[in-house]
């Protein structure tokens, strides 16, 4: 008589068996790949990336076989062995239309760039004067571009561009705080967006922190007790990504800025936001501007290209001539130079500023300025357009941000378009995966639509992908454009 121990066992055995048979059954890379069809995707995609995909599949295949499943037929493999090969040879980094309301969309790349911005950035991508003086016919500096521009539009005497804003306090503290210390209120330690926070940058210059006041209320009577023969720096820096309000005080940058030049030291001011604008036209609180900073004395004023400047990613530092001479020469400054295209993008969005044009050409600025009426005419189209395909859609009045850590909790009242359907995470993640991936957001069970932030020369890809993803004809990958 067979014991329960001898039978478990006798099952194990033709269970393992029955496995091994099936993975028998597995075809061979080389044997998989005579198929016409993957011979053909091949000769398309290339015979590495084909049969990189065909041991994916095999081995997931694999992987599926020892845990009880059938062996795939030829034609299953294929497929996934496609499948693979697609996913593989599309770009992860794609465009995609943002219908989320926020302006500057810190996760979708901040500032989308004018279509001359845009311009100069392709025909840049080849040969360039990037550091050759064409008029003197000898080498030259790649600074040149953006500097001559930034000092007509701020008011400054000199500047430098770098790769981002963080940089630009790095090299400003490394370069003239090292081993010395920087005053700084406690109130204005902020951390931005990633995780990074002053605090770590001036501990990675290597100067020395020394914070005054509270986190609330910082005078100018704490800047000055806290100055001594170490003293370098009193950095001010805008809290754009944060409000305090109730009982606080801050002391006003020119204050910090007179303080400073009485001891001898320097005041620099990180702006962050970087808007050459007044932001109050719109309705908005104002926002400092580089020109406002830089006349109250600042000697560098440190801003990103990519916010409210409404250019690509750039740290600008504005300021004394001798001090961007300085950080011009400093070894760090080569470490964090900016490419010819970036450089070619921020002189084309410059240059809009300097033609008055900023406000019909950068797209920041365009979508700021918008009367929620002239929103509400576009959203009521799409409505109409949805609701003929029979598709529930209604306008509903919302607000937009700004976002982009510049004016928090500020808004700009708009219309949306909301879609009603049986579950808007759903509708949300097709939108999503879509080729033409969109980005709206749920609100009360609904997928709302913000007009706002959807550029006119996107609507008929919205559209389509609209369609796409309600009426079930959505596909996977990157093709707004």
């Amino acid at each position: 008589m067979m014991s329960t121990q001898d039978g478990l066992t006798r099952n194990n055995a033709d269970r393992n068996h029955s496995v091994q048979s099936e993975l028998r059954k597995l075809p061979s890379v080389d044997r998989l790949l005579n198929d016409p069809d993957l011979q053909a995707l091949s000769a398309r995609y290339g015979h590495s990336l084909v049969v990189s995909a065909a041991q994916e599949a095999l081995a997931g295949a694999r992987v599926a076989v020892t845990a009880g499943q059938p062996c795939p037929d030829q034609a299953t493999l294929s497929a996934t062995i496609l499948a693979v090969v697609d996913r593989t040879s599309r770009p992860s980094l794609c465009p995609v239309i943002n219908a989320t309301g926020v302006i500057i969309h810190t996760n979708l790349g901040r500032s989308p760039l004018s279509q001359a911005a845009q311009d100069a950035m392709r025909q840049t991508s080849a040969y360039s004067n990037l550091e050759y003086d064409l008029l003197a016919g000898e080498r030259g500096s790649r600074y040149v571009h953006a500097e001559a521009l930034l000092c007509r539009l701020t008011g400054a005497d000199a500047a430098l561009v770098v790769n981002n804003d963080a940089a630009a306090i790095l090299l400003v503290l490394m370069a003239l705080a090292q081993g010395r210390e920087v005053v700084i209120s406690r109130g204005q330690l902020v951390e931005i967006g990633g995780g990074f926070r002053i605090p770590e940058v001036l501990a990675q210059s290597g100067a020395r922190l020394v914070e005054v006041g509270t986190t609330n209320r910082t005078y100018l009577r704490d800047y000055e007790t806290a100055l001594g023969p170490e003293s370098a720096m009193l950095l001010h820096v805008h809290s754009s990504n944060f409000r305090l309000t109730g009982f606080v005080h801050e002391t006003p940058l020119a204050e910090v800025v007179t303080l400073a030049h009485a001891h001898n030291i320097l005041a620099v001011d990180d702006l962050g936001s970087g808007a050459l604008l007044d932001t109050a036209q719109f309705g908005l609180s104002h926002e400092p501007t580089v020109q406002e900073s830089l006349a109250t004395g600042a000697d560098l004023v440190c801003v990103s290209g990519d916010k409210l400047l409404g250019g690509p990613q750039a740290g600008l530092i504005l300021g004394n001539t001798k001090l961007i001479g300085v950080l011009k020469r400093h070894p760090l400054t080569r470490a964090l130079r900016v490419s010819k295209s970036v450089l070619a993008g921020l002189q084309a969005t410059l240059l809009h500023y300097l033609k008055d044009e900023a406000l019909r050409e950068v797209p920041v600025w365009q979508m700021m300025a918008l009367q929620p009426a002239q929103v509400g005419v576009r959203a009521g189209a799409l409505v109409s357009w949805l609701k003929a395909r029979g598709i529930r859609a209604e306008l509903v009045d919302g607000t937009s941000a700004v976002g982009g850590g510049t004016l928090p909790g500020e808004t700009l009242r708009t219309s949306l378009v909301a879609i009603q359907a049986d579950s808007a995470d759903s509708i949300s993640e097709k939108l999503r995966l879509g080729s033409a991936p969109v980005l709206g957001r749920i609100e009360d069970d609904r997928l709302v639509l913000d007009l706002r932030t959807v550029l006119p020369s996107e609507e008929e890809v919205l559209r389509k992908a609209l369609q796409g993803a309600l009426l079930g004809e959505s596909s996977a990958g990157c093709d707004v454009n």
